[in-house]
């Protein structure tokens, strides 16, 4: 049973000791919603997380934290949890896709979901390992064969694609980058990251070009950062951050607060696709539903139907996945 009916609110993180995860895992246990925080890892982890979360548990913030290592042990680290939040999986290197990640994270993302769907069904589920548009359909697959599946209680984490819209957006505009706002839809990586910049506010019109070269930006933000790091990851930093900022939205919104909304990439159909990155709504039960798509511009109508195509082959990818594993 899902603790969030009380004011106990347990947070699982899974991937604590990843370049995503050490840092998120310090946001979260800032978070004042937070009363426990669960921190797990495997022992090959090059960062033991039993250090993490004794280095985490000395931060004078009310949530109590405990480590768990390896599979034997995430049962109890999901148990009783209100949110698990995954970035379990391999680090993107230059030359690497979010696709090519995807032989790998599967398989971690396959057994982590089998998992959660026996000891944690009631968690809301929310996926930040790659490619996210493919791990998300699949851990829904895994819920439905273990007779436990809610839409309501699964999302994929694009926060980031939003924290880098409203960045860009505000550096064009001139504009104060922390009362901006771009919703952004579609899926989480190249074409499928589509940026509203018609939908922006405070709106702000801008010529084509520059419109364009602000979605390119957006789509190619990731490539920027690996290619900076030479090997060394991908974003982690800004990952983390975005990512702390929807799980506050998810937690607001299981406590019943007004205002509870983030784009997500959720299962709620749009143009025939599956799953599809919307302005989502959150509430006591999770997610409550999404905010409508409309008054596209001819540019965002032309970059949609890309966006849509890719991510129904992404979708197609993750079903197929697990119905053969």
């Amino acid at each position: 049973m899902s603790s969030s009916c009380n004011n106990n609110m347990k947070v699982t993180l899974i991937g604590a000791s990843g370049a995503i995860g050490k840092p998120l895992s310090m946001l979260l246990k800032i978070n004042p919603l937070i009363t426990e925080l669960a921190l797990y890892d495997v022992h090959q982890a090059r960062i033991p997380v039993p250090g993490i979360a004794a280095d985490n548990s000395h931060i004078n913030t009310p949530a109590k934290v405990r480590g768990y290592v390896d599979p034997e042990h995430l049962p109890e680290a999901v148990t009783g949890s209100s949110v698990i939040v995954v970035c379990a999986g391999i680090a993107q290197k230059p030359g690497m896709s979010r696709e090519d990640l995807f032989g790998v994270d599967a398989g971690i993302m396959r057994d982590i979901a089998t998992t959660c769907a026996k000891y944690a069904p009631n968690a809301i589920m929310c996926i930040m390992s790659n490619p996210e548009t493919s791990l998300v359909p699949l851990t829904a697959e895994i819920y439905k064969k273990a007779g436990v599946y809610d839409r309501k209680k699964l999302l994929g984490i694009t926060t980031l694609d939003v924290t880098r819209a409203r960045t860009f957006y505000a550096e064009a505009t001139g504009l104060d980058v922390e009362k901006v706002d771009v919703p952004v839809v579609g899926g989480h990586g190249g074409c499928a990251i589509l940026a509203l910049f018609s939908h922006a506010t405070p709106y702000v019109k801008l010529d084509e070009k520059t419109i364009e070269a602000l979605d390119e930006h957006v789509q190619t933000a990731v490539t920027e950062v690996v290619d900076a790091l030479a090997g060394a990851g991908s974003a982690s930093l800004s990952m983390a951050y975005s990512a702390a900022e929807l799980v506050d939205v998810v937690i607001r919104g299981l406590k019943g607060g007004q205002h509870t909304s983030a784009c997500a990439y959720v299962n709620w159909p749009y143009q025939g696709c599956d799953f599809f990155a919307q302005v989502t709504n959150f509430g006591p039960q999770g997610i409550e539903g999404v905010q409508k798509i409309d008054n596209l511009s001819p540019f965002e109508e032309k970059r949609m139907t890309e966006s849509v195509e890719k991510v129904k082959e992404d979708v197609k990818k993750g079903v197929e996945y697990a119905e053969s594993h």
